[in-house]
């Protein structure tokens, strides 16, 4: 888990985005914890919340990502003209740049945290590291401006956005709960944790308070109760070590309490010894 946390933080890195070659190669779709379902790529991830009036669904991805996730949505037998609301964990372009032609084929009501609004909105010009030509996307008109704590509801399904920021000013993190063999299930969907490369912790005057944002993401994913871990790319939780374990009656390998645990305090430790070097101490 720490190793692949560790590659995909400098797979996310330089001046732009070095696409991993996973970020497009089909995944199986599969349901994870009531009424939640993985239909995103090896690489990155999308979630469907299903109820009774639409569903719910959780990043874009790519704008090649499109059809993947449209036909793993169909594979599990919904139909994607349902999805009724669209939400992202962030405003960089492995998880956004699909979102314009996500609500063109669906109508989707897109719903994005304020701080990543501007850049979401502007196609990704503007962001504070990744601000150049390679790294822009279709820009998209938000529907509903989100804030820390609101709740996104929708047939009987409640999300609530908790402002993580740091990775993007305006990253996200989901949770939600999920009934499962009589149980209710706390799920957390990290947005982001990752000081990629090149991200100027100190002294950064297009993100000055970059360093103080990162301690309170960790403060706010420490503080979250959690059995489901899950994130905004698959790696974050083990995906590719967890899925084969998925059997009729076995125990759900997604119910990760101190996995979680585990990758948020390595994350913090990674980031702080960062923070240390760049601060010169």
């Amino acid at each position: 888990m720490l190793v692949r946390s560790c590659v995909l933080t400098f797979a996310l890195a330089g001046g732009l985005f070095a696409q991993a070659s996973d970020w497009t190669e089909p995944f199986p779709p599969h349901k994870i914890a009531g009424d939640i379902y993985y239909v995103g790529s090896h690489g990155l991830a999308s979630y469907l919340i299903t109820t009774p009036q639409g569903h719910i669904l959780i990043n874009s991805s790519l704008e090649q990502s499109v059809p993947l996730i449209q036909a793993s949505v169909e594979k599990l037998g919904f139909r994607f003209s349902d999805v009724k609301i669209l939400l992202i964990s962030h405003a960089h372009w492995d998880h956004c740049a699909g979102s314009a032609k996500i609500k063109q084929l669906t109508g989707a009501k897109y719903m994005v945290m304020d701080a990543d609004v501007r850049e979401i909105e502007a196609g990704g010009k503007g962001d504070f590291q990744y601000d150049t030509p390679e790294s822009y996307y279709p820009a998209t008109k938000v529907d509903r401006v989100l804030h820390d704590g609101d709740q996104v509801q929708l047939g009987g399904a409640t999300l609530v956005a908790h402002l993580t920021p740091g990775h993007t000013k305006g990253c996200t993190t989901w949770t939600t709960k999920a009934r499962e063999n009589g149980k209710t299930l706390d799920v957390v969907i990290v947005g982001s944790p990752n000081a990629n490369q090149g991200y100027k912790l100190v002294n950064n005057a297009l993100y000055p308070q970059i360093a103080t944002d990162f301690e309170r993401t960790f403060r706010v994913l420490k503080a979250l109760p959690c059995d489901v871990f899950l994130g905004a790319h698959g790696s974050y939780y083990g995906l590719d070590e967890k899925f084969p374990r998925m059997k009729s009656g076995a125990a759900n390998p997604f119910i990760d309490p101190e996995g979680y645990k585990s990758y948020v305090a390595e994350r913090e430790q990674t980031f702080r010894t960062e923070l240390k070097k760049q601060s010169g101490n």
